[in-house]
């Protein structure tokens, strides 16, 4: 399964339905990572083929989205997106992480093996 372009209205069926709810409350089956992007982004292109890498790997165990920040501003504000790429990760359980600036491969995984699955496992 690759990334997973997603809208406002998206976002408040599928992660969190920030108009009805103040507390924080994941709507999703699985976690998720969210890159904030932007088309003319250099390292949004460059952490771009790694996303898609990773949606194949943990497949039916993470889901991957992608908002442009151009197109969802209004999301972009919501989280204090102020440079770009910028990842929300969000583990089924407990409060999500903000992470700026472009990762490598690897330090996904390990957010993902370590903080994503790792408390799902728990919980």
């Amino acid at each position: 399964m690759a990334t997973i372009n997603i809208s406002a209205q998206d976002f408040k069926e599928k992660i969190f339905n920030y108009e009805t709810s103040e507390e924080w409350q994941y709507l999703g089956q699985r976690p998720a990572i969210i890159d904030f992007y932007a088309d003319w982004c250099g390292p949004c292109k460059a952490v771009a083929p790694v996303l898609e890498e990773l949606a194949e790997q943990y497949q039916g165990q993470v889901d991957i989205y992608k908002i442009d920040t151009d197109k969802e501003q209004e999301l972009s504000a919501l989280f204090g997106i102020q440079s770009i790429p910028t990842f929300l990760f969000i583990p089924l359980q407990g409060s999500p992480m903000l992470q700026r600036g472009a990762l490598p491969k690897n330090a996904f995984q390990q957010v993902i093996d370590q903080r994503l699955l790792q408390t799902e496992e728990k919980a």
